[in-house]
């Protein structure tokens, strides 16, 4: 049997892949600080509304005519489906459960994604996942637990499962549907069916129907718990809410976007295994620890990773 085509990586592409989990990484980090001022729910749906307000001015006109609201209409199914999965329980859930969890459990956790990439895939579009895949998805899990272990193997056995690690365990299924959803749309937003939406305009819908999401699952979060302390307004969480509203949901969402497009959402699930590495890089440097040798040797096996599930070799 022929073998299929090598995938090109090219170094826009691979950029294209890196810069969000990077912004992610961040994420992680100030949305960590800033639960301490804010519930982590209204930290999700406040982080949304303000992109929201950011991006309108370049998207606007996907609800400016009765024709481009009934394309919405039309589609609604599949726009609630990417709010749902991608605006409305990621984050949301990622935020819950560094309320619970340890920062080292989140980061295991969300290193299966790749996994949860192949799982969803197999089962919902009958895409197997091929050897190279496996074999990156290895070298990418063993770059991650370097991290985790910092270079201490025996770190890894101290880790204890609490209820927070169910929350990431969710969130991470959640977003391999996301990146499904993107790669393999409806017939009703494939080629000419799909509306002529730039960029903008489709980001606009997603958070849209994102936040119907993000809103009711925090205002069930006070009615659960009405004697939760207020939010704190200071100038660090008005820092934090101006970067996730901007660099992780604008940036990071619409270079991802585009990535999964090109790769695919296999390959770009290994991609996802950097945000890990780079969240213990930010926290090493926040604390004033520089990186050391084993970040390194845990870069270079993520990078081999990505490169090796790259790889379409012949059966």
């Amino acid at each position: 049997m022929a073998g299929h085509p090598t995938l090109h990586l090219s170094p826009r592409l691979a950029a294209m892949l890196t810069v969000p989990p990077l912004l992610w990484a961040g994420n992680a980090v100030v949305g960590r600080m800033a639960i301490q001022s804010i519930a982590p729910l209204w930290l999700n749906a406040l982080r949304w509304a303000i992109a929201l307000a950011l991006l309108l001015p370049l998207g606007w006109r996907v609800f400016a005519t009765p024709e481009r609201r009934s394309e919405i209409v039309a589609r609604w199914q599949h726009l609630t489906l990417l709010g749902m999965t991608g605006v409305g329980a990621y984050n949301a859930l990622q935020y819950l459960a560094l309320r619970t969890s340890t920062p080292v459990n989140v980061t295991l956790i969300a290193a299966s994604i790749p996994v949860w990439m192949m799982v969803v895939g197999a089962l919902r579009f009958g895409e197997m996942p091929r050897r190279a895949q496996g074999l990156g998805a290895a070298l990418s899990l063993a770059g991650v637990l370097v991290v985790l272990a910092r270079g201490e193997p025996a770190a890894l056995w101290q880790v204890q499962l609490v209820a927070g690690d169910l929350w990431m365990m969710i969130a991470v299924a959640s977003w391999a549907c996301y990146s499904w959803l993107l790669a393999r749309p409806p017939e009703s937003m494939r080629g000419s069916q799909r509306p002529n939406w730039n960029w903008a305009e489709f980001l606009c819908l997603q958070i849209v129907f994102g936040l119907v999401f993000a809103v009711g699952a925090a205002l069930v979060g006070d009615a659960l718990m009405p004697s939760r302390p207020p939010v704190v307004w200071n100038a660090p969480l008005m820092a934090a809410l101006a970067y996730v509203s901007v660099f992780p949901s604008l940036v990071a969402y619409r270079l991802w976007g585009l990535g999964v497009a090109q790769a695919g959402p296999s390959v770009a699930g290994f991609f996802s295994n950097l945000t890990p590495l780079f969240a213990a890089v930010l926290s090493a440097a926040l604390l004033g620890e520089w990186p050391r040798g084993f970040h390194a040797l845990a870069f270079a096996l993520i990078a081999a990773g990505i490169v090796v599930s790259s790889r379409r070799a012949g059966h």
